[in-house]
């Protein structure tokens, strides 16, 4: 956690108007570092569907919160900040860190905690009822470097068949 602080600019001398963050990096700290690690890994590979159509919208930020927060057994404050600093790496270093970061979940994640993030993947690009190309293509790109099943892969499609371009159902304009 001394990298997150280092990278936050915090440090013991710190003004007492920085106390909430401060306090929200502290709250990191209680946390062990390997769940911390794979929280935020989590995190970022929602981040990068959520980012594929270049706009993170506040109801995706909230849908990743509470999704971190449930799978990670996080608290609120926590799921927070791991998903802005996920979100803030995810802009900074997108490209270049996308595939270290899915390879690292993938070595580190059971098949189950891969397929939980591949239900989350859909229920982020869902939340506007709709799944755009790009997210769809996203959510494709990170299910293969975890290495998911094409069966399930197929099952978590068909699951979330309403929300796909070309299969989700268009505003009717009818008078």
């Amino acid at each position: 956690m001394r990298t997150i602080r280092s990278w936050l600019g915090l440090d013991p001398d710190e003004t007492p108007g920085h106390a909430p963050l401060r306090e929200l990096v502290e709250a990191l700290d209680g946390i062990e570092p390997a769940r911390a690690r794979h929280c935020a890994r989590f995190a970022y590979l929602l981040g990068r569907v959520a980012h594929a159509d270049h706009d993170v919208s506040p109801a995706e930020t909230r849908a990743m919160e509470e999704l971190v927060m449930r799978e990670g057994g996080l608290t609120g404050d926590e799921a927070m900040l791991i998903v802005s600093l996920a979100r803030s790496n995810q802009l900074l270093f997108g490209g270049t860190a996308d595939y270290i970061v899915a390879q690292e979940f993938e070595k580190a994640a059971t098949y189950a905690e891969k397929l939980a993030l591949a239900r989350c993947l859909f229920s982020v690009a869902s939340i506007d009822e709709a799944i755009s190309m790009e997210e769809e293509t996203e959510i494709h790109r990170i299910l293969n470097q975890l290495r998911i099943q094409p069966a399930d892969l197929t099952a978590l499609r068909l699951a979330n068949r309403k929300y796909l371009p070309g299969l989700a159902k268009k505003p009717s304009s009818d008078p």
